[in-house]
Formats: structure tokens, sequence, C-alpha cells
């Protein structure tokens, strides 16, 4: 059973900067996508970005690119959000969540129905 725990969100001025993390645990990192969301007050959960940790391979949503990078430690067993020069409509709650990958999946999924197994999210709030 895979679980999910993300950190490092809280409180930035506009234009800094964020990592959240994302640490699995009960499974092989290897076997899973993990992809990150965010849900703002009053609307509906989007995409940002996914990784399929099999291959390395990144899937982002269009708009997304730029300010949002995902990227792993293996040995920490650990998916990370990097966000910067991070603005006013950033504040929302990121989730991760992870799906265990088909046989030859290339793509991982940035759409929320694709994903089971989520973590609690972590508030982010930019604000000056």
């Amino acid at each position: 059973q895979v679980q999910l725990v993300e950190s490092g969100g809280g409180l930035v001025q506009p234009g800094g900067s964020l990592r959240l993390s994302c640490a699995v645990s009960g499974v092989t990192l290897e076997d899973y996508s993990v992809a990150w969301f965010r849900q703002a007050p009053g609307k509906e959960r989007e995409g940002i970005n996914c990784i399929n940790l099999r291959i390395d391979r990144v899937n982002s949503i269009e708009s997304m690119k730029g300010r949002f990078t995902v990227s792993r430690d293996s040995a920490q067993n650990t998916v990370y959000l990097q966000i910067n020069n991070l603005k006013a409509e950033d504040t929302a709650i990121y989730y991760c969540a992870a799906d265990l990958l088909g046989t030859y999946q290339v793509l991982c999924a940035t759409a929320a129905f694709a994903y089971n197994s989520w973590g609690q999210g972590t508030q982010v709030t930019v604000s000056s």
C-alpha cells in the first residue's frame, strides 16, 4: 500500500521560491508515477506535472511549465516540486498522488482521476 506525505508548504512572499516534498513509502518507487496537483479555495483540483519514476520522464501541464519543476531523490524515496517566482494565485493546497505504472507506460498522467493514492496536502500561501 503506497503512502504519501507532503511537506514544505508555508507562507512565502511574492517572487519567492519553495520546494515541496512528497515522501513515498510502502512500495518500490520505480514501479510508480507521482504527480503534483493543487487546489485553490473554491476551485477544482488542477494538475501541475508528473514523473514516470521508472524512466524519469516528466509530463507537465503546458501552463505550468517554467516555474514548476518536478524531481526525485531515489535514496530518500522522495519526489520534489520546486516552485519559483511564486505569485498570489499560486496560493492553494498542494497534493502529490501516485499511480502504478503500466508495463509499457511512458507518459504519466496529469489528470486527477488517474490517481487512487493521495497525500494529505500541504498549504502554500503567497502573500506580502
